[in-house]
């Protein structure tokens, strides 16, 4: 039988489901450093991440094929949505004990989920195919701090769901932090209410800047990020008309403006978008943000900082400038809700990223000694908190028209 039994949904009944190769799964507990129960407004007893491995009948990976895990999962998924409902609960998953040694094996676990892969518009990262709809996390340095946030705040496109595989773990740091972008809001408006009133009446205006060659190591190029029609042999003119035709795939009207300067080396897009939006079913208001990462990464990274600061930059709706108060106490809070999940091989951690941040901690020894391998997926997307108009989201268009 497939089954997940935890203290945490046993309101929902017990989760049982059927599988011809008899593969479940059941709950572990982590260190508490890398495990907390969450506060409000989460259901009492709630654990993030939720830690899932091959149960007791299973004497370990060794014993437990990719394609019963797959078979499992894909069964669970169709069950209601199993394991969807989850990550709403949770905000994350980590799956241990799994034979996922590859790129390859874990594109074959994560489409088991059944989400529709997710297309990067506008990416602002190099993410080199490795396998289908599988990547790099992020090739910055090592010594390079990404602090918690929700994948793509700055464009208007993001995914919803985030499964991260580590292929190689350091021995010194290295750590992927956790935490819910729910609880954040939550904190945040007891602690600094003008600055979630100014979010929700103002929004974020996002300033992103591509170069035709990148801006930073880790970085992407204009071509990367709106250049995939573009085919040798087309002039200028025929190149940018491709490139808006990406632009207007996300469907923000005039939420969405941009200004070609240095002689169309530098293509600058300014986008009006919500923080705050809602999780589906529950319409609870989440901080989808990296607010706390461009003030936390600017203190820690210096040049490196500056650099992604000229290519990414954020304020309020209407123009004027985030308080530095309220970003400084956006990571105090975000620092003592966190966890940081210490990486072993095979692991996989699953992000709901409407509810759920994640980031990079840095790490000792070789650049190689830490790959940790991403792959994004599209699912439901996040309500608006109020009723103005650059609040909404809509899924970008399948298809350029130009």
């Amino acid at each position: 039988m497939a089954a997940i039994s935890t203290q945490s949904v046993a309101a929902a009944g017990k989760l049982d489901t059927p599988v011809a190769n008899g593969l479940s799964f059941e709950p572990f507990d982590l260190p508490a450093s890398n495990q907390r129960t969450l506060g409000e407004p989460h259901q009492p007893n709630t654990v993030i991440p939720l830690a899932l491995q091959p149960s007791n009948n299973h004497t370990g990976a060794s014993s437990v094929s990719l394609d019963a895990a797959v078979d499992t999962i894909r069964t669970l998924q169709q069950n209601n949505g199993t394991l969807t409902d989850l990550l709403a609960r949770h905000g994350t998953l980590l799956f241990r004990g799994l034979p996922i040694h590859s790129a390859q094996d874990f594109s074959k676990f994560a489409h088991a989920f059944g989400y529709k892969p997710h297309e990067i518009i506008g990416i602002v990262v190099n993410r080199p195919l490795l396998a289908p709809n599988v990547a790099p996390a992020n090739e910055a340095p090592k010594e390079v701090l990404i602090y918690n946030h929700n994948e793509s705040p700055q464009v208007p496109h993001a995914p919803e769901y985030i499964f991260f595989y580590c292929h190689r773990a350091p021995t010194i740091g290295g750590e992927t932090p956790i935490s819910s972008s729910v609880e954040l809001f939550h904190r945040a408006k007891q602690a600094i209410p003008d600055f979630i009133d100014n979010l929700a009446a103002k929004g974020i205006l996002s300033k992103v800047t591509y170069k035709v060659e990148k801006q930073y190591a880790g970085g992407s190029t204009l071509a990367q990020a709106f250049g995939k029609d573009i085919v040798e042999g087309d002039d200028e003119a025929t190149q940018r008309k491709k490139i808006e035709a990406q632009i207007a795939r996300y469907g923000r009207g005039d939420h969405t403006t941009w200004e070609w300067s240095d002689d169309g080396q530098t293509l600058t897009l300014t986008h009006r978008l919500p923080a705050i939006r809602t999780q589906p079913g529950t319409e609870l208001p989440t901080l989808f943000s990296a607010l706390a990462a461009y003030y936390k990464n600017a203190q820690i990274n210096n040049l490196t900082a500056q650099a992604r600061k000229n290519a990414v930059s954020q304020v309020y709706g209407d123009g004027s400038p985030i308080p530095e108060v309220y970003l400084q106490k956006l990571s105090e809070i975000t620092d003592e809700i966190r966890v940081l999940h210490k990486w072993q091989q095979g692991d996989v951690l699953v992000y709901d990223n409407v509810i759920a941040q994640h980031g990079r901690q840095p790490w000792g020894g070789e650049q190689e000694d830490r790959v940790v391998l991403a792959s994004l997926f599209d699912g439901t997307v996040p309500g608006p908190f109020g009723s103005q108009d650059w609040e909404k989201l809509v899924q970008a268009a399948e298809t350029a028209m130009y």
